[in-house]
């Protein structure tokens, strides 16, 4: 078997590797096995191969020799998730873009251990105990071309420092970060994506400054943290920004000036009423396409809503009515949701609000309770009604839907 190139032995039982494979090999996979040992010479002096797959294993520190990869330094592709290992494998080879090393027992990662992996693109760190004590300064120092980082689900309580300048994309979600310091994040300026989701984070907690300069950050994730209030400094350039499921209790003038290419906006499930809302609080949102107010306490639709905007949800708020020209000027609405948001109506008289529609006696829409808005089209929307359990259904119409009879935009 000398000129052996692929060997694929995944999802065997193995519990050892071979001492020794064909110095020919290009890629081994020897994944979803019960591994718990390899060899010097298993994947070493091989300078022909490029990856190697070893996840789902039971691959303990003590399990991997030193120098795995002595003569075998063109390793492109190393996967080792979910083993059991409480530290990075010494001695990487120093062409490895690709490195996988989640789902195991990280809890720190020494000074040095990615040194000579100048050319790697992506890291994955995510599902392991790492702490802000088990990361310095320059654990990532010398990653110059890394793009891909994922810190997700560890025990980070703050954003690390140190972290490469070369990176587009960063998972920092589901840990217990509390703070975001003025310029841990301002040398990134390459950063595109950052998901900082499902952490603890208060508005007081990101500093004014952490995202000043980053041109190129057009996607922020700030859900599920603990935000009371939209916080300031927020990237310039961002063009979609989730802070659904905070305690955001309501929406100031200036929270939004400064975001004008923001594009989607979801504000959904958090505490925000309508005396809160400052009516010029969007006046800065020209690009605005989607907008998401569902699952706050508006008891009015917010006056100021941006003109452009081709997707509105206001679901499952505490609307008692809409106005006559609430949705004035809003000639671009394509879609409008509004399930479950209006207060419970007096079942007493609800059929003859229906058979007034159905002859067209122009009695309010906004006194029926609607679902969803589906499409708008020439200037009229078209809506689902529903009453209690059952929609609404007309013999003389082809659909469930019926166009209502006052011009809304």
């Amino acid at each position: 078997l000398t000129s052996l190139n692929y060997l694929y032995l995944a999802n065997n039982k193995l519990t050892l590797a071979p001492r020794f494979l064909p110095n020919a090999l290009i890629s081994v996979d020897f994944a979803a096995n019960y591994l718990t040992k390899i060899y010097g010479l298993t994947f070493g002096q091989k300078p022909n191969l490029r990856s190697v797959y070893l996840h789902n294993n039971k691959l303990a520190d003590a399990g991997l020799p030193d120098h795995m990869f002595n003569g075998s330094s063109n390793v492109e592709i190393l996967i080792l998730s979910s083993n059991f290992l409480r530290h990075v494998p010494k001695h990487l080879p120093p062409a490895l873009y690709k490195l996988h090393l989640k789902n195991n027992k990280l809890e720190k990662i020494p000074p040095g251990a990615f040194s000579e992996l100048s050319n790697l693109r992506e890291l994955y760190l995510q599902n392991n105990y790492l702490t802000d004590e088990g990361l310095d300064n320059e654990t990532f120092w010398k990653l110059s071309s890394l793009e891909y980082l994922d810190l997700s689900s560890n025990n980070l309580s703050r954003v690390p420092a140190g972290l490469p300048r070369s990176l587009v994309l960063l998972h920092l979600e589901k840990n217990a970060i509390q703070s975001v310091e003025a310029d841990v994040l301002t040398p990134i300026r390459n950063l595109e994506y950052l998901l900082l989701h499902s952490n603890q984070l208060q508005a007081k907690g990101i500093h004014p400054l952490a995202f000043q300069g980053l041109k190129k950050l057009h996607t922020v994730h700030l859900y599920n943290n603990a935000l009371e209030r939209v916080p300031s400094g927020l990237p310039r350039r961002v063009r979609t920004l989730m802070i659904l499921h905070n305690q955001i209790t309501g929406i100031g003038r200036e929270d939004f000036a400064t975001t004008y290419f923001l594009e989607e906006l979801n504000l959904s499930y958090n505490r925000i009423t309508s005396p809160q809302m400052h009516r010029d609080a969007f006046r800065k949102l020209r690009l605005l396409r989607s907008l998401d107010l569902s699952g706050n306490r508006l008891q009015t639709l917010p006056p100021g809503l941006p003109k452009n905007v081709h997707v509105l949800k206001v679901k499952r708020n505490e609307l008692a009515a809409l106005a006559r020209g609430a949705l004035a000027g809003m000639a671009q609405l394509r879609e409008l949701y509004l399930t479950g948001t209006f207060r419970e109506q007096p079942q007493e008289g609800l059929e003859e609000k229906e058979a007034a529609v159905r002859g067209g006696g122009g009695v309010g829409w906004w006194q029926l309770r609607w679902s969803s808005v589906l499409q708008g089209s020439s200037g009229y929307l078209w809506f689902c009604l529903r009453r209690k359990k059952n929609i609404y259904e007309d013999k003389n119409l082809k659909a469930d839907f019926f166009p209502v009879t006052e011009k809304l935009i």
